[in-house]
């Protein structure tokens, strides 16, 4: 007789590198012993959700997206709910803020095992106390016993404890991981940048705080002429005007590069040759961007915030800067860019950081074990 597969639900807003962690997943995951369902807005992508023998995965399209809307969320409750009582999943695996919500919310109901990945927990989106404070409110009003945080980074999983109020044995630890990236020969899109550059990844938002890297490369530049490539701009992020405008006010027009979103392969190729990686971000998850610079052996400078800090062993595979503290950006990126031996002793650690940590073939195999351990294995029986 042949063995029920597990079945695991994921509900999410399937954006951004959300988006990339759950294919990663479905790409990677055993399809003969994991069935993958997956739960996500109407609008969010078209690409097929597709598994480890390039099978497509079944989906289902909801109300649910990233704005906080009444209506939208509630009906985006009630659809799930009859997904789930359809379905009948073995295990909820939710991904990311809103995802969580209605995970978390859906599973109560239901008598599910609910897997809540944060991504970066949404009261840190903003500098807002009132919002912060209501955000931080909802995450604990959601920690219900059936949930269990799979936080995609240490730092998260810290958080998750201290400051969101879940127990320690609620909360486990599977890292954001790719497989080793072969970049292309060539680009896609042409190449409008001059040949030594440094590059990141990032939509212009208050989380990437793109307007202080370009202040970092303004002052870069009163020193050392360097160019900046920045990747996943966009047509309607909140803060490109802003960003323009400032590269604008310092006369930066020809040091600084906007690509909007193109294809991951330019993305690799541009990353691997750059001379290094750089990020500013207030907060993170565990950003797939860093991981893929250590992928492609390439040294990073970025932020001191959850993520970063947990790639990114400073002095070792990069340098880690606290505050926005421009100088000290400029002065690490200067002794990068002057000294070939480090720059190359850095790249070394770099990948093997990454082959130790954050490579997918390896760590799939700790995510089946989670998903076997908190399902039972069966059909979750519920009430007609």
């Amino acid at each position: 007789m042949e063995k029920k597969k597990i079945k695991v639900l994921h509900v999410l807003h399937s954006v951004g590198g959300v988006d990339v962690s759950l294919r990663l997943i479905l790409e990677n995951i055993n399809s003969d012993e994991f069935e993958n369902v997956v739960v996500h807005g109407m609008v969010d992508t078209d690409r097929v959700f597709l598994d480890n023998k390039g099978q497509k995965i079944k989906h289902y399209n909801t109300a649910i997206s990233r704005d906080i809307s009444f209506l939208n969320d509630l009906k985006s409750l009630y659809q799930t709910y009859l997904i789930l009582k359809k379905e009948k999943p073995n295990v909820i695996h939710a991904h990311s803020a809103k995802g969580g919500v209605v995970g978390r919310i859906v599973g109560k109901l239901l008598g599910i095992n609910v897997l809540y990945t944060p991504q970066a927990f949404s009261y840190l989106s903003t500098d807002n106390r009132f919002k912060r404070f209501v955000f931080l409110g909802i995450e604990r009003l959601l920690s219900f016993k059936n949930t269990f945080i799979l936080a995609s980074s240490n730092s998260e999983k810290v958080r998750a404890i201290t400051e969101v109020n879940y127990k320690k044995n609620q909360v486990l630890l599977f890292n954001n991981s790719i497989k080793a990236v072969v970049p292309s020969e060539s680009l896609i899109i042409k190449k409008t940048w001059p040949d030594q550059y440094i590059c990141t990844v990032g939509r212009p938002s208050y989380q990437k705080n793109i307007e202080l890297m370009i202040r970092v490369f303004h002052e870069l530049n009163q020193v050392q002429k360097t160019h900046l490539v920045v990747m996943g701009v966009g047509h309607h992020m909140g803060q490109l005007e802003s960003v323009k405008n400032l590269i604008k006010e310092l006369n930066m027009q020809n040091d600084v590069t906007l690509l909007d979103w193109t294809e991951r392969s330019d993305v690799f190729h541009i990353i691997k040759n750059s001379l290094l990686y750089i990020s500013t971000a207030r907060y993170e998850g565990l950003p797939y961007s860093v991981i893929e610079s250590l992928a492609l052996s390439k040294p990073c400078v970025v932020s001191d915030c959850d993520g970063n800090r947990d790639l990114i062993q400073d002095g070792v595979n990069g340098y880690v800067i606290s505050g926005d503290h421009v100088e000290e950006y400029k002065e690490k990126i200067l002794r990068l860019l002057n000294d070939e031996d480090l720059r190359h002793a850095f790249s070394d650690n770099a990948y093997r950081i990454f082959l130790e940590e954050y490579d997918m073939v390896k760590n799939i195999l700790k995510l089946e074990s989670i998903y076997r351990a908190y399902s039972d294995s069966q059909s979750v029986k519920i009430n007609e």
